[in-house]
């Protein structure tokens, strides 16, 4: 009794001379606790309620206890609460691990569960590192389920679920063909839309497609009903006009309509006229674009459009230096220069040649013209178009 009460003169001794490090009962160390090991690691996690919770709890993984809980205290928005635990070294966690608050039993303690991620496991939780707010959670309470239980049972659906089934008996009661008839019509509508999933799929689709593309043009769209209401205004300004052009488009419909009718006869006629025209020109092939071609510049070949600009003329000329050629051209001043298929000769005047006699000229085919026959009229244009070119 004495070595007890000595025991706890130590305690109180330490906890009033103490620095401020410890707390009381809680810094230690529960019998039967985890094995944290040499190299225990800190662990934070948030939590929005942690209920029951107290330091010294269990940490566990897998039902296995790994650690235990240091501190609880209130976090910086006072909101939620920041659980420091230590867990033991050798237990290796993912990074993006989670963290629920659980009971051993019905009324038993409250314990933290890490646990991993069901899927997408990254990196490793190491020391002091934190598990935000989105990756704890907590089981309801026995608490919360009785009160649940009590609400639905005194003053909850009990009595509206009689009234609902009771209801549901006067509907049905004197109704079965009906509701037979309309359960087999659901069951075709059913396997209808099943027959066409995959149309409904391709038009969810594109109907998503369609408002991506319409996200896409939100300004635009927005820019376009901005604007919309003074074109609105001004076509309700304008309305009468716009009536009156439609009624005027229609009477000029019918007039239309009503002039192709009475000279339909006429129009196939005329058309049928023009039919040994449009031959000719068919025949005419390309001596049609090269009359064209002379006719602005007729009776002038159509090189003339080079040289004529308007009001003026051009001159083209080449100015020959060969000296040579200069003193022949002096020397042959005043003679005739005759070519014949012997060579070039040349005749003085009033002087007499010892050249030899000219041979007589022989008589050339007189130069064709193009038919009558083969381009009538234009024919004859451009034959003596051709020979004045000669």
């Amino acid at each position: 009794m004495k070595r007890l009460l000595g025991v706890l003169v130590v305690v109180l001794l330490l906890g009033g001379c103490g620095t401020g490090g410890f707390s009381g009962l809680y810094d230690l160390p529960l019998p039967g606790g985890a094995d944290l090991g040499d190299h225990p690691y800190h662990v934070s996690a948030r939590f929005a309620d942690v209920l029951d919770l107290v330091p010294q709890a269990s940490v566990k993984v897998n039902d296995v206890a790994v650690g235990r809980v240091d501190k609880i205290e209130l976090a910086p928005d006072t909101r939620s609460a920041i659980v420091d635990m230590r867990v033991n070294g050798d237990v290796k966690l993912p990074a993006n691990s989670y963290a629920d608050l659980r009971q051993s039993s019905l009324l038993g303690e409250k314990f933290v569960e890490l646990r991993e991620p069901a899927s997408g496991a990254e990196g490793t939780l190491t020391d002091n590192a934190v598990i935000p707010l989105d990756h704890t959670n907590r089981n309801p309470e026995v608490e919360e389920v009785l009160g649940a239980l009590s609400l639905l049972l005194n003053g909850g659906g009990v009595n509206q679920l009689a009234d609902i089934t009771r209801e549901l008996n006067k509907t049905l009661t004197g109704n079965e063909a009906e509701i037979r008839a309309l359960l087999s019509r659901v069951d075709q509508l059913a396997t209808e839309l099943d027959g066409q999933k995959s149309e409904i799929i391709r038009a969810i689709d594109g109907l998503n497609r369609l408002s991506s593309t319409l996200t896409g043009q939100t300004a635009n769209l927005s820019n376009a009903l901005d604007n919309l209401a003074p074109g609105l205004q001004v076509l309700t300004q304008q309305r009468d006009q716009l009536v009156g052009m439609l009624q005027s488009l229609d009477t000029l419909s019918g007039v239309a309509v009503n002039t192709i009718d009475q000279s339909k006869d006429q129009l196939i006629d005329n058309l049928k006229a023009l039919t040994p025209t449009l031959t000719k020109l068919a025949e005419a092939g390309q001596n049609l674009p090269t009359a064209l071609k002379i006719l602005p510049t007729y009776p002038l070949p159509d090189v003339a459009g080079d040289v004529v600009k308007g009001d003026y003329a051009n001159v083209k000329a080449r100015v020959d230096l060969d000296l040579s050629g200069i003193l022949q051209n002096i020397e042959n001043a005043g003679r005739v220069q005759i070519d014949t298929p012997a060579g070039t000769i040349g005749i003085g005047q009033g002087t007499s040649s010892s050249a030899p006699p000219l041979p007589l000229p022989q008589e050339q085919p007189a130069p064709t013209t193009p038919s009558t026959q083969d381009g009538g009229l234009l024919g004859n244009l451009l034959g003596s178009l051709l020979g004045g070119n000669r």
